[in-house]
């Protein structure tokens, strides 16, 4: 069994982004012992702060990352760093995640592919990215998304085709649609046969309700554990082997096409 620690936080406008990272430090401190931890997306800026993206913008080497790099190391665990507002290389910003192995090494990085752009000025201010990998990880071969990447299922299945068995999902979703948050994420697990690993941000943002209820969802659907509305670690152990177990009972994967555009169009009317 691997344990999960499900690490939801809130990103109040009175905090400043140092504060921040000093508190969730500590609070990974308190939980030794385990072997994956995933945060939210944008917590240490804040993700509804679009005023300060500029600002708080910072590279893959800057302070939220450094710190989850330390932690790692000094814990011997994976850290799962949730998202950051990155300054790449060529100075554009993006919606950065990254994963960062249990020696401290970064193993993953996945730029937010669907900026979102509804009541929201991400896709105004962040350049989407354009890459994707599947990585070994505690809990087996592991892909990230972000947040809004969660309703693309063409997405999914380009991750499904490269060989994903977890999912890990930090968001900033609004707790205004927090029955699509249940609904897809469960959905995903079900149609791909893998771990989810969705984890939320809570508490309130620039007037922005946030849903919280972050959850782990098992290859056949079912939610093994799920969050409540506010700031909390849930710690969850799963068993990597369920994936291939699941599949092998119920062989959706092994039998689904290799290229569904090479079905014939055909309206089957009589000519």
């Amino acid at each position: 069994m691997t344990r999960v620690a499900l690490v939801q936080v809130a990103s109040p406008d009175h905090e400043t982004p140092e504060e921040r990272i000093d508190r969730v430090e500590a609070l990974l401190r308190r939980h030794a012992g385990v072997e994956l931890f995933v945060l939210p997306e944008i917590w240490s800026a804040g993700y509804f702060s679009f005023d300060q993206y500029e600002h708080r913008a910072e590279p893959l080497d800057g302070p939220t990352v450094a710190m989850c790099r330390r932690v790692a190391r000094e814990l011997g665990a994976s850290i799962h760093a949730g998202s950051i507002v990155e300054r790449d290389p060529d100075g554009l910003l993006r919606n950065t995640t990254v994963l960062i192995d249990a020696e401290g090494r970064i193993a993953q990085v996945y730029r937010k592919i669907h900026v979102f752009g509804y009541q929201s000025l991400e896709a105004d201010l962040l350049t989407p990215g354009d890459t994707l990998s599947v990585v070994p990880s505690p809990v087996g071969r592991l892909g990230s998304i972000t947040c809004y990447d969660l309703r693309f299922p063409g997405l999914w299945q380009e991750m499904s085709v490269r060989g994903i068995e977890t999912v890990a999902i930090p968001a900033a979703w609004p707790a205004a649609r927090l029955a699509h948050w249940r609904l897809l994420t469960q959905a995903r697990a079900v149609e791909h046969q893998v771990f989810v690993i969705a984890v939320n941000s809570c508490g309130v943002q620039h007037g922005v309700e946030l849903g919280g209820h972050s959850r782990v969802v098992d290859p056949s659907g079912e939610v093994l554990a799920e969050c409540g509305p506010g700031e909390e670690v849930l710690l969850v152990d799963l068993d990597p082997a369920r994936v291939a177990a699941v599949r092998a009972e119920f062989p959706v994967i092994a039998d689904r096409l290799g290229d569904y555009a090479a079905i014939s169009d055909a309206s089957g009317a009589e000519q």
